[in-house]
């Protein structure tokens, strides 16, 4: 058998020492990135649970919301027919979002915001319900106010303005709006015999009525003749002595006062006088201005 040279021997160890070193190696730096990729998945799947948990948060704190707003449109409620049908319909948006929330993924960001925009929107809605409602309320309390006070006038008084007040609201369903002439600003002022504005009975002289008519390019233009019923504390007409009178409706009612103005579709204001009236009692003064087409509006004064 042919012995191995020594240097041969000695080179072929070294190799192998080598190899085997380089093989330990790449398993060392093997198992460190497996340990790296194990650390790392974990990390992930922890900030995942972690995030859809606050999600999962998030979801219900916003559920809750809804579903407290959902009650409180339940609870609400109103004496009016257009309001309800309102309500009704808001509480069906209340109850769909309240269905599509629970029924999507809390990890659906898109959908969430877009919750809270709605829930936004219907919380915004309500409160203007509730003002709408409280406006309605105190409306109708002044109304009933309104209609204690007038059940004080006499049985034929309260007739006859019944009656012309559906007069007026049958002829104004009949004229085309646009045509029609309307005024605003009415007030009713008492004077005494220096021209001076008074509020005590005794010192007055002369009421007058004063109001504009509005600016209305459609009405036609020519002498427009403006009709005041004024009524004292007792529901009695006054009557300035020149007989005034005007026919709505179809019937002839007769008017403490008239002037008449050349109307051109321009605002016009004017005034009217109510004189020859002996004396004035104290009370409330009702007053009613006309054209032969419609009711242009009423004032009162309080005189000590």
């Amino acid at each position: 058998m042919e012995r191995e040279d020594p240097l041969e021997r000695i080179e072929r160890k070294e190799q192998e020492r080598k190899a085997n070193g380089g093989a330990k190696t790449v398993m060392y730096a093997m198992i460190a990135v497996a340990a790296l990729l194990a650390g790392a998945l974990a990390y992930v799947l922890i900030q995942k649970n972690t995030l859809v948990g606050q999600l999962n948060i998030e979801k219900q704190e916003l559920t809750d919301q809804i579903v407290a707003l959902q009650g409180d449109y339940e609870a609400l409620s109103s004496d009016y027919d257009s309001i309800n049908l309102q309500l009704d319909s808001s509480r069906e948006e209340v109850a769909q979002l309240v269905e599509r929330i629970k029924n999507t993924e809390a990890t659906n960001r898109v959908k969430m915001r877009q919750y809270e925009k709605e829930l936004g929107t219907l919380r915004s809605i309500m409160r203007g319900y509730i003002v709408q409602i409280d406006s309605l309320n105190q409306l109708n309390h002044k109304l009933t106010a309104d209609a204690a006070a007038a059940r004080k006038d006499a049985a034929e008084h309260r007739r006859l303005n019944e009656k012309l007040t559906a007069q007026v609201e049958d002829l104004s369903g009949k004229v085309a709006t646009g045509s029609v002439i309307k005024a605003r600003g009415m007030r009713l002022e008492a004077y005494n015999s220096a021209g001076k504005l008074v509020d005590r009975s005794k010192n007055v002289t002369r009421l007058m009525v004063t109001l504009s008519l509005v600016e209305n390019a459609l009405a036609e233009a020519g002498p427009v003749r403006v009709y005041v019923r004024v009524k004292d504390p007792a529901g009695n007409l006054l009557d300035d002595g020149r007989g005034a009178s005007f026919t709505l409706g179809g019937e002839t009612l007769p008017a403490t006062a008239s002037r008449e103005v050349d109307y051109q579709g321009q605002e016009v204001e004017l005034s009217i006088y109510v004189n020859n009236i002996p004396a004035f009692d104290k009370g409330i003064y009702t007053a009613e201005a006309f054209t032969s087409q419609a009711k242009l509006g009423s004032a009162e004064l309080m005189l000590r």
